[in-house]
């Protein structure tokens, strides 16, 4: 398509209506995988496929930096944040990122997480009712918060209102309605309090652990030789802790999995940890969280037969092709064992973008959410409880998606005789 014939109308609109299913129906009747239109008054091109990925993710045809509109930056990522970078600058704070991805570190998250959820469950027993979203946001607060070295007043009510200002700061990314402005109030109080710690541990005030992520983010050099400025800190700081808390929204689908399709629970009260790993990789990619990634074009591209001019608009089609009947066969089943019968490629399965996370884009933290997913699926499963009359439906127009009434458990009880296991 020659770029002086692109779309005129602006889709801006239509994508906020429609949710995840916008771009899916752009591509679904799109010749390779690939087409033209305009979005928040740019030209842009929306592609998807395993290639696509590798495309999106080379720096020298794709850029972050401007790419992200600011409500976005204001609620979930924060100005200044990594995501916004490219180059020397992206790489260099990147490396802050990257001790997240060894297993070490991931196995410490998951043993601060599993008593937080232990302790959690004992009190659960006693209550009338649980909603599982609201009470998994709190267990990944306290366990993360551990975990990073975040001090919290665990009996003050300041795991509460932690745990809510992170959930409605990714609750409200992509709304211009009231959750809009809770998430902006929500990250700047959290912005605030997280840049009175980073002045604290760097005056001496306040004590880092050793090796703590807290301690990594004080102790950061830029490209330049420079320390980042508290607020930028406090940024980064943020987007260790956001994520992880976000985990709440994979914690209450996987419920559902299990509601909706109980045959999948023997295995895992079993222990069997390669079928742990098989249902949390499709639990991440049969359930809506990422609908799209965005980028801006670094020059003039054309990507199968469809063009977009520099500084136009790449969209990455994720939802669509975390769903592609090219890739999964019967994508709308939820199917663990396709995780089981053969290796999936990096770049086919990308609920937290694709490409290499030592070098590029990719969410460094994505093992992290394997590692904690896989563990307390595993003590899900292992828990007997009812499931009340509740609304259950999960809305592809609203993005976030989530399970409309949160997931609400009753009965809540660990059966005699039954050993939680460690992922």
């Amino acid at each position: 398509m020659d770029v002086t014939h692109r779309p005129r109308l602006d889709r801006s609109l239509t994508a906020l209506a429609q949710g995840y299913t916008w771009l899916p129906g752009l591509l679904r009747h799109a010749p390779g995988d690939a087409v033209a239109t305009r979005v928040l008054g740019k030209p842009a091109l929306a592609l998807r496929g395993p290639e696509a990925v590798r495309f999106f993710y080379d720096e020298q045809h794709v850029h972050r930096s401007g790419a992200l509109p600011g409500p976005v930056l204001s609620t979930l990522f924060g100005h200044g944040a990594v995501h916004t970078l490219d180059g020397d600058a992206h790489r260099a704070r990147k490396e802050l990122f990257l001790p997240l991805l060894h297993a070490d570190r991931i196995a410490a998250l998951v043993e601060h997480t599993i008593p937080a959820w232990d302790d959690a469950v004992r009190d659960w027993s006693t209550a009338e009712q649980v909603v599982l979203f609201d009470a998994a946001s709190e267990v990944l607060t306290r366990g993360v918060c551990r975990w990073a070295g975040i001090p919290l007043d665990e009996e003050g009510g300041e795991v509460t209102g932690l745990a809510r200002d992170l959930v409605a700061m990714v609750d409200g990314f992509a709304t211009a309605g009231p959750r809009h402005w809770r998430a902006r109030r929500a990250r700047s109080r959290q912005e605030r309090r997280f840049a009175r710690l980073v002045e604290d541990v760097r005056a001496g005030v306040a004590e880092a652990p050793d090796g703590s992520v807290l301690a990594a983010v004080c102790r950061h050099r830029e490209a330049t030789g420079e320390e980042p400025d508290t607020h930028t800190a406090a940024v980064e700081l943020l987007n260790v802790v956001r994520p992880t808390v976000a985990l709440c929204w994979f914690v209450a689908y996987a419920a559902h999995a299990l509601h909706r399709w109980p045959e999948h629970r023997e295995r895992l009260r079993a222990g069997d940890m390669a079928y742990a790993a098989a249902f949390t990789h499709e639990v991440r990619r049969f359930y809506p969280f990422v609908p799209y990634l965005g980028g801006l074009a670094a020059e003039d591209l054309t990507w199968r037969g469809v063009t977009v001019p520099a500084g136009g608009l790449v969209l990455l089609d994720v939802f669509g092709q975390n769903h592609d009947a090219g890739l999964w066969g019967d994508p709308y089943t939820f199917r663990p064992e396709r995780f089981l019968e053969h290796v999936v490629d990096r770049d086919e399965l990308i609920p937290q973008g694709g490409g290499d996370p030592r070098t590029g884009h990719r969410c460094p933290g994505e093992g992290l959410t394997i590692g904690v997913l896989e563990a307390l699926a595993l003590r899900l499963a292992g828990l007997d409880y009812t499931v009340p009359a509740q609304d259950l439906r999960i809305s592809l127009r609203r993005i976030p998606a989530q399970v409309a009434d949160g997931f609400v458990l009753r009965d809540v009880r660990v059966p005699a005789g039954h050993r939680a296991h460690a992922a």
